[in-house]
C-alpha cells in the first residue's frame, strides 16, 4: 500500500484522504515521523523530555493532516513542519508554567539544570555562535555563568524569551515568526535586540 501511495504527491493524497480513503493517514504519519524526531532533537535543548516531544510532534503532524488547505497554505511539508514545531513549543511552555520554572533553570550553561554533558556542550556552542564569540570565551566559571543567566532572565521581555528559545533550537527568524504567530519584522527586531544584550552581557563576563 505504501508503494502505491509513493507515486502521488502529499497534496494529492490529502485530497483523497478528504474523500474518505483509508490508509493515507497512516502512510503520511509514517512518512513524516523522522521529521518529528528531528524536531524533538532540536527542541530537547529547551529542557523537555524527548519522548514527550515526539508524542506532541505526532499530535502536531495529525493536526497538519486534518487542517491542511492547499488553497491557503504552502506545501504540506512546510505546513507540517510549522504544526509540529508549534505543538512542541506549546507543550514546552505549558510544562514550564506548570512547574513555574524561570529561564535560568531550563536554559543552563552547565549540566546542573538536568541536561547531559552533550546537551550542555551544544548549548554553550550555540550561545557562543549567537553572541559572536568562541566557546572558550563563554565557558567561564559557574558563578559567572549563573549570573549571566539571571541577567538574561531579567533583561529579556516575554516575547524576546520566546524568540530566544526557538533561536537556540536553530530556527531562523522567519520560522520563529510563524511558530509564534508574529510578523517577521518584529521577530527579527527582537532577535537583534537579543543578540545585542547577549554580546553586552558576555562582554561584561569577560571583563
Amino acid at each position: 500500500m505504501g508503494k502505491e501511495y509513493g507515486q502521488y504527491s502529499d497534496e494529492e493524497l490529502i485530497v483523497r484522504l478528504r474523500d474518505g480513503e483509508s490508509g493515507i493517514t497512516e502512510y503520511l504519519m509514517n512518512k513524516y515521523k523522522n521529521l518529528v524526531r528531528s524536531k524533538a532533537k532540536s527542541m530537547y535543548i529547551l529542557g523537555a523530555d524527548r519522548e514527550d516531544l515526539i508524542q506532541e510532534g505526532m499530535i502536531g503532524l495529525f493536526k497538519a493532516l486534518r487542517d491542511y488547505d492547499s488553497g491557503r497554505d504552502a506545501s504540506f511539508l512546510t505546513f507540517a513542519d510549522l504544526c509540529v514545531s508549534r505543538q512542541m513549543y506549546t507543550a514546552v511552555q505549558t510544562s514550564r508554567r506548570r512547574k513555574h520554572m524561570p529561564l535560568n533553570t531550563y536554559v543552563s550553561l552547565y549540566a546542573n539544570g538536568g541536561m547531559g554533558a552533550e546537551e550542555t556542550e551544544e548549548l554553550v556552542n550555540v550561545l557562543a555562535e549567537r553572541a559572536g564569540q568562541s566557546p572558550e570565551e563563554v565557558l567561564i566559571d559557574r558563578e559567572n555563568a549563573a549570573q549571566l543567566e539571571r541577567e538574561i532572565e531579567r533583561e529579556l521581555s516575554g516575547f524576546e524569551k520566546q524568540v530566544f528559545d526557538l533561536y537556540l533550537t536553530g530556527m531562523r527568524y522567519q520560522q520563529i515568526a510563524k511558530v509564534l504567530g508574529r510578523d517577521e519584522k518584529s521577530t527579527d527586531n527582537a532577535l537583534q535586540r537579543i543578540k545585542g544584550k547577549l554580546k553586552k552581557r558576555l562582554g561584561r563576563q569577560q571583563a
